[in-house]
């Protein structure tokens, strides 16, 4: 379909996916902004625009985004992953943490053998969905613990945006959807006392853990940033290639998750010198916003509600499950129920909103756990993705 920016306008498409990005953090400035969050701001617009015909559904420049910037953001989100503040300083709140990521993958699993044995999945979208099944289901257990970082990485190690972009794009619109609803619970719990009573009462308006001071953002240290994220993807490459020589494609499949791991290493033992570096993290996040808006653009309308069914019935079962786990196993743990919600909003919407809304409900003493649990997501959340993939049965 001709469309007003045509795909073969490289500068032009990158353009727009950048000023979709932009407006995305403009529009968190207002009331209904600051609901949705950015993010589902710039999907929907991406689709909207798609649909349109004013952007492309597929392009080249995406194809850049796919090869260039998703790797980069790996080190740039794990600059600050720092694993003995992640386990050993916040230990209730890993704990937390860990059992909101059980849950994920148990609300994967339990999803899709409830979609299969219950016949949804019959028809006439019995084929392609069969053949999608391993990857559809660990790109939803590495975005459901870690968040887009690891969710564009399974992506791209599955190779399902390049064997159906469409369905890419259906799945990211409806998991964000879903996010901003269960975002929306999750605040409202602690107003119910029927179940604020089931959980113990501790008090988390002190805040008792501090981040170190980072250094300012400069135009120095976003180089630094760059260049390091830079040398850590070609490092965990050159890795990737030489462990292919173990056969199918072993390290092209474990490439992102070696990446990660290499990328903790400084974050642990030099924690220091990558606090100099300041500003990858928002270079990371801004360029994720043009990577959703970039994966929304192929979004298809028509695809999207004649497949949507399925996914949203998929996506619902994961996150009530995820719930129970949470909650249900939590309150036996005696954790305290803001501690659940900010581990549960970790995991699901990921390090941003966590704190936020942990800060909103004056949980003071859990901003900065929510902080480090939600990088320990984007630490845990590929290699746990990774292994859903490999051993997920054909």
């Amino acid at each position: 379909m001709e469309t007003l920016i045509p795909a073969g306008n490289h500068f032009a498409v990158m353009a727009a996916l950048f000023v979709i990005a932009a407006i995305g953090f403009l529009a968190e400035k207002t009331r209904i902004g600051a609901i949705l969050t950015g993010a589902v701001v710039a999907i929907f617009l991406a689709i909207l625009l798609s649909n349109l015909g004013v952007i492309p559904s597929s392009a080249p420049a995406y194809d850049f985004v796919w090869t260039y910037f998703v790797p980069m953001l790996i080190p740039l989100f794990l600059m600050k992953a720092d694993l003995r503040k992640m386990l050993f300083e916040t230990t209730r709140m890993t704990g937390a943490f860990l059992l909101a990521s059980f849950g994920t993958v148990l609300g994967v699993v339990v999803a899709f053998n409830l979609v299969d044995t219950g016949g949804f999945a019959t028809a006439e979208l019995a084929s392609e969905y069969g053949s999608r099944h391993a990857a559809t289901a660990s790109s939803f257990v590495a975005t459901y613990i870690g968040g887009s970082v690891n969710y564009g990485a399974l992506l791209e190690t599955t190779q399902l945006r390049v064997a159906d972009s469409e369905w890419v794009g259906a799945m990211t619109s409806i998991d964000n959807l879903f996010s901003g609803l269960f975002l929306a619970v999750l605040a409202l719990l602690p107003g119910i006392r029927w179940i604020a009573n089931r959980f113990p009462n501790v008090d988390h308006s002190e805040e008792i853990v501090t981040l170190e001071d980072e250094a300012p953002i400069t135009p120095a240290s976003l180089t630094y940033a760059a260049a390091y994220g830079l040398v850590v993807v070609v490092i965990g490459s050159l890795i990737a290639d030489a462990l292919n020589g173990l056969g199918d494609d072993f390290g092209s499949k474990w490439r992102f998750a070696i990446i990660g791991g290499l990328s903790l290493i400084p974050a642990t033992l030099f924690p220091k010198a990558m606090a100099r570096m300041s500003g990858g993290y928002e270079i990371g996040l801004g360029l994720s916003f043009v990577f959703f808006a970039m994966i929304a653009a192929g979004a298809n309308i028509v695809t999207l509600i004649s497949e949507a069914p399925i996914l949203i019935l998929i996506i619902a079962i994961v996150l009530f499950v995820h719930g129970i786990v949470v909650f249900g196993l939590g309150a036996l743990f005696r954790l305290s129920l803001p501690e659940l919600i900010t581990a549960s909003n970790a995991a699901i919407l990921g390090a941003t909103t966590a704190p936020a809304l942990a800060a909103a409900k004056g949980w003071k003493n859990l901003v900065t756990p929510g902080v480090l649990v939600g990088v320990l997501g984007y630490a845990i959340g590929t290699p746990i993705a990774n292994l859903v993939f490999q051993f997920w049965p054909v």
